[in-house]
């Protein structure tokens, strides 16, 4: 099958996958127009790219959903951003796995395939343990001091957010290699995916942007709160919000993966 074919039935793939995920309100409008670039480039790519992208998306988009209710109660007052995803969010996650899938169209090589999937790991390491932590619930602690924070405070982990975690590399790591890339990424994936995990969870506990409610006297992620009241950085870098957050463990996903392919 030629590029062009590829491209154009990724093209009308993605744009149809997009448009669904709009009406079920899994994607805002500015999400559906991302996924549809990035489902495009992975086709052009290829189908196992195309097979990976899908397990990934389908799974988070599940889990998302599952007991969306209760997560949505429990999380509203410190998340940035909930609901639909916005093209930030999809380009935070999915960015990386399809510049990669670039890569491979323009200069053909396996490594762009292994960076790509660790990417994507990454991201999927870092919305199973979210997703999961939060559906079954436990006493959130933060990697820093170990204090309880509230559900849905970035850099905190529990139990099974852990678990969920290391379940979504392996994941990741599984259909790609039943999707044709081969046995050799599965541990290079993996160990990649983990550690996008590790650092996404590090970095949100210690250089994410937080702030505070003076009127709840709570912290929060949000620049306007629930109560209305416009909240102020309190610590961390400014601007550097979870998209970023995402997008850097997504690299370090990569960065690993392509390390432990080279040397494992």
């Amino acid at each position: 099958m030629s590029l062009l074919t590829r491209f154009l039935l990724g093209l009308g793939l993605a744009a149809m996958l997009a448009l669904a995920t709009r009406r079920a309100h899994v994607l805002s409008t500015s999400g559906a127009w991302g996924a549809v670039v990035v489902g495009t480039l992975a086709t052009a790519a290829g189908w196992r790219w195309t097979a990976v992208l899908l397990a990934f998306f389908v799974s988070s988009s599940l889990l998302s959903r599952w007991r969306h209710e209760r997560k949505a109660k429990a999380t509203a007052a410190v998340l940035a951003k909930g609901g639909a995803r916005d093209a930030w969010q999809v380009a935070a996650n999915g960015g990386i796995f399809a510049l990669c899938a670039l890569g491979a169209v323009l200069v053909p090589s396996p490594w762009w395939g292994l960076a790509g999937l660790g990417a994507l790991a990454g991201a999927a390491a870092d919305t199973w343990s979210t997703e999961v932590g939060t559906a079954i619930g436990g006493v959130p602690r933060s990697v820093i001091g170990r204090r309880q924070v509230p559900p849905g405070t970035s850099g905190a982990v529990t139990g099974a957010g852990t678990l969920a975690m290391v379940a979504g590399a392996i994941f990741v790591g599984t259909v790609a290699v039943l999707s044709g890339f081969g046995k050799e990424v599965w541990l290079p994936v993996v160990l990649g995916g983990v550690a996008g995990g590790a650092v996404d969870t590090l970095l949100g506990a210690t250089l994410q942007e937080r702030r505070w409610c003076p009127q709840c006297a709570e912290a929060t992620e949000r620049v306007v709160h629930d109560c209305g009241a416009e909240t102020s950085r309190r610590r961390g870098w400014g601007g550097f919000d979870n998209d970023a957050v995402n997008l850097t463990s997504c690299m370090a996903g990569a960065a690993v993966a392509l390390l432990c392919g080279r040397w494992c």
